[in-house]
């Protein structure tokens, strides 16, 4: 009589109700366990939120689910926990942040799957989180509503979607300008991103509330206007702050972790290489005066303009000519891969240790689309944002070593790559033209290393004039680019 009574409430509250499966019981209580449940006269069920039904009959069972860390690829095994975004007893939704993980070639933000309460962290910070283990326990059944409240819950249309989800595309943001939308209740579908390849980034997020609610808020960097440097006569000279040293008189000892480990296991497979050497320098004079002339326009479009997106670009022309320097070889050196894409890194010293973004097809891209990758990846790397796609897949690697100070250095090829340029500071020094007079050059000087088990002295040599003769005449660039 218990189950009849039951199955006619049921009924009555939920409207038409067929195919009940079968019931159990369970402690001498009779509970109704639907197993094929189809709702007519409610269509929003069945066509406006397909997945309600799905997540509804989660949360009816209470079950707590050990959300594991999914494989982030290119062989990364383990990651540090470095921040939780949540603790224990947090109320978490779809695609909400859970924590950020660094492993040893980049800093990933996890995800939610799952809408629900969060039950168990599994690691501390600092802790070493592995692939395939449990991260978190989120109980999805939290909200523990009722048959009748299930039932009579009206499904969510597709204009109440969370603003993180768009049917038929893919938003590019990041969990931090997610957050920001989610908490001024901004669906990201109406935003127009003005990030690489529509990305949506926080400046997006910031002028759309403005334009919505009048709201004054914080200028962005790039509108702020900056002082004009002083006059050298009324130039300060800053003294430097700085904590003095504790001497402790104790040793520590601390695992090699994030970044170190990387360069551990590079360094160790870098050391089998045999390394080719070869120096030079290069007057940049006439690429100064360009540049000088350049930045205004390049400034106007927003993007900062190095020297740096002219070296690459030059490295790019001179791999064209040889493509051996932009190739790799198997772990037993019987095979070579000529690479197509010209994925240029450039090695950054950051807070977290040195890392090495790479510009992705440098062959088919502009000075100025250069420039404006190197902008991107230079503000993602200071702030520990770069992604594994950042991180991976480069071809040939430049070391900017002069932008701390130095002219030569010997750098260490990236296996699998098979050849590295390191560049040194620039620096004003006399030299004689072709009719033996003095002038002011802009010398920069430049070391190459090669693996020389495919890569002769004589190849390098060609190489470095080629790229040398593009920067000291930077016209002859504009007769071979694409």
């Amino acid at each position: 009589m218990a189950v009849v009574t039951l199955l006619r409430t049921w009924s009555r509250i939920a409207g038409r109700l067929i195919c009940v499966h079968y019931f159990e019981t369970c402690s001498n209580i009779h509970v109704l366990k639907p197993k094929y449940v189809y709702f007519f006269g409610y269509p929003s069920f069945k066509y406006s939120h397909p997945h309600q039904l799905l997540k509804t009959a989660a949360a009816l069972q209470g079950q707590i689910v050990q959300f594991k860390l999914s494989d982030i690829g290119e062989g990364i095994r383990e990651v540090t926990i470095k921040e939780w975004y949540v603790k224990e007893g947090d109320t978490v939704s779809q695609f909400d942040s859970i924590c950020e993980v660094q492993s040893d070639k980049a800093s990933v933000t996890i995800t939610s799957r799952y809408d629900g309460v969060i039950k168990k962290l599994h690691y501390n910070l600092d802790d070493i989180a592995y692939v395939g283990k449990p991260l978190v326990d989120i109980e999805t059944g939290a909200l523990k509503d009722s048959e009748e409240d299930v039932v009579e819950t009206p499904a969510v249309s597709h204009s109440e979607h969370t603003h993180q989800e768009i049917k038929g595309q893919k938003t590019l943001a990041t969990p931090a300008v997610r957050r920001l939308a989610m908490e001024n209740n901004i669906k990201l579908s109406e935003v127009v991103g003005s990030g690489k390849d529509g990305r949506i980034l926080k400046e997006d997020i910031l002028n759309y509330l403005e334009k919505q609610t009048g709201a004054i808020l914080p200028p962005s960097p790039k509108a702020e206007i900056m002082p004009s440097p002083p006059k050298p006569k009324d130039r300060t000279i800053p003294i430097p702050i700085s904590k003095p040293p504790v001497f402790t008189g104790k040793d520590r000892t601390e695992p090699i972790k994030g970044f170190q480990k990387a360069m551990v296991k590079t360094m160790s497979a870098a050391l089998k290489i045999p390394h080719f050497g070869y120096c030079d320098e290069v007057d940049l004079a006439e690429l100064v005066k360009l540049r000088e002339e350049l930045q205004p326009i390049a400034f106007a479009r927003g993007v900062k303009l190095t020297f740096m997106p002219f070296f690459l670009k030059a490295t790019s022309l001179g791999l064209l000519q040889f493509p051996i320097l932009n190739a790799s070889v198997d772990e037993n050196c019987q095979n070579i891969t000529y690479k197509s894409s010209h994925n240029i890194g450039i090695a950054m010293d950051t807070e977290k240790g040195l890392i090495v973004p790479n510009v992705k097809n440098v062959q088919i891209c502009s000075i100025f689309e250069i420039a404006a990758e190197l902008n991107r990846l230079q503000k993602l790397g200071s702030a520990g944002q770069l992604n594994a796609t950042d991180l991976t897949g480069g071809t040939f690697t430049l070391s900017n070593i002069g932008s701390i100070g130095g002219t030569y250095t010997k750098p260490v090829i990236l296996p699998p790559e098979v050849a590295v340029g390191g560049l040194g500071t620039i620096k004003a020094l006399p030299r004689f033209n072709q009719k033996g007079e003095v002038y002011k050059a802009q010398i920069m000087n430049v070391s190459w290393s090669g693996d020389h088990r495919i890569i002769d002295g004589a190849t390098m040599s060609h190489f470095s004039n080629l790229w040398k003769s593009y920067l000291e005449n930077p016209g002859l660039m504009l007769l071979d680019l694409k």
